[in-house]
Parts: structure tokens; C-alpha cells; sequence
């Protein structure tokens, strides 16, 4: 029987040793939900999106730089994701990339953890808080060392300037105001 010396005992999880990861785009949704017609829900993602993030040898001094391609977004319908991404919303030609830079691990009960950091879309920086899952770490059978983690949030789109809307005649508004991101992943070992 060998030893894995990737993954340590810590607070009742196994948990990775120190070290950097990058998401792995085989196996990641950077996704959302927002309200449409104030009757239904919209669900979409970004297509394209890198993650490192560092594991510290004081696991909640553990920090994530996640960088999404504004142009990458896809509801599964063309027409609203050209609207997405022109300055109605998030302006993709001139605004590229949303950011995501984590600045402090809050709290933690178990494997859940709530993320701290600063999340920049178009020319607007809002602190927001993650709630983060935990889903474990171990050797991938292509030997390499992954961990899987889940995270949501909700924000106020109009926080970051994306304020576009229509009044409707029967009352509310075509775009509802919250946007839930949820993300899935999974990180590989670089170092």
C-alpha cells in the first residue's frame, strides 16, 4: 500500500497538500440565473474561464484569481447572448474579462467555507462573499492530483452598472435585478 503525500488530514477533510492548482477546463461550469419576464428563469455560462488557485500550508490562507471571457457568454439562444455582450450588459469589446480575486477565507464549518474577494465586472469592483463546497482531493486515474469544489453567490447586476431593463405593462420589469452564479469545478496540480 503507498502513501499519498498529496493530501493531508486536516479539520476532519483530506484535503491537499500545499501548492498551486489550475481549473481544469474539461471539467468546470461558470454558471448563471437570472429572472426573465418576472415568470421564469434564464439559465446560461460563460464558456471560457481560468481559475489558479493556491492551496496554503494554513489551508484558509488559501487564495483564488479567476479571469472570465466576457464574449464566451451562451444562454443557448444567439440573439440574447449578442445582447449580452453589447453595452446594454457586459460590454465585451471593451471590457473583456470579469475578474475574480479572493481576499480572505470569512468562515468554514466543515467542507463548507465562505470566500471573500473582489469581483470586477466592466469597470466595476463590489466585494462579494462565495459560499464554497468542498468536494474532495485525491489522484486522478491519469495520475494527477485534483480536487472538486462547488461555489454560488448572488449578486445585484445593477451593483456593477448592467442597469439596462424594460418596463412591463403588466407590472415588474424583463430582466430581474439578481443574478445567481454557480460555479463547478475541478483543480489540478501545476506545483
Amino acid at each position: 500500500m503507498t502513501t499519498d503525500t498529496n493530501t493531508r488530514s486536516w479539520d476532519g477533510l483530506t484535503i491537499p497538500t500545499a501548492g498551486t492548482f489550475e481549473l481544469d477546463q474539461a471539467h468546470k461550469r461558470v454558471g448563471f440565473v437570472a429572472r426573465h419576464l418576472m415568470v421564469s428563469k434564464v439559465r446560461g455560462e460563460f464558456t471560457e474561464a481560468t481559475a489558479t488557485v493556491t492551496i496554503g500550508e494554513d489551508p484558509l490562507q488559501s487564495s483564488v484569481v479567476a479571469t472570465i471571457q466576457a464574449a464566451s457568454i451562451s444562454t443557448g439562444q444567439a440573439d440574447r447572448d449578442n445582447h449580452l455582450r453589447t453595452g446594454d450588459f457586459l460590454e465585451a469589446d471593451k471590457y473583456p474579462t470579469l475578474e475574480f480575486r479572493s481576499t480572505g477565507v470569512k468562515s468554514h464549518s466543515g467542507n463548507e467555507f465562505v470566500l471573500t474577494g473582489d469581483l470586477t465586472i466592466k469597470d466595476v469592483t463590489r466585494q462579494v462573499e462565495l459560499a464554497v463546497e468542498f468536494e474532495g482531493a485525491g489522484r486522478s486515474p491519469y495520475g494527477f492530483d485534483v480536487f472538486g469544489f462547488s461555489a454560488a453567490t448572488e449578486i445585484d447586476r445593477e451593483d456593477f452598472g448592467l442597469t439596462w431593463n424594460v418596463a412591463l405593462e403588466s407590472g415588474g420589469v424583463m430582466v430581474g435585478k439578481k443574478v445567481k452564479i454557480e460555479i463547478e469545478g475541478e483543480a489540478i496540480r501545476q506545483a
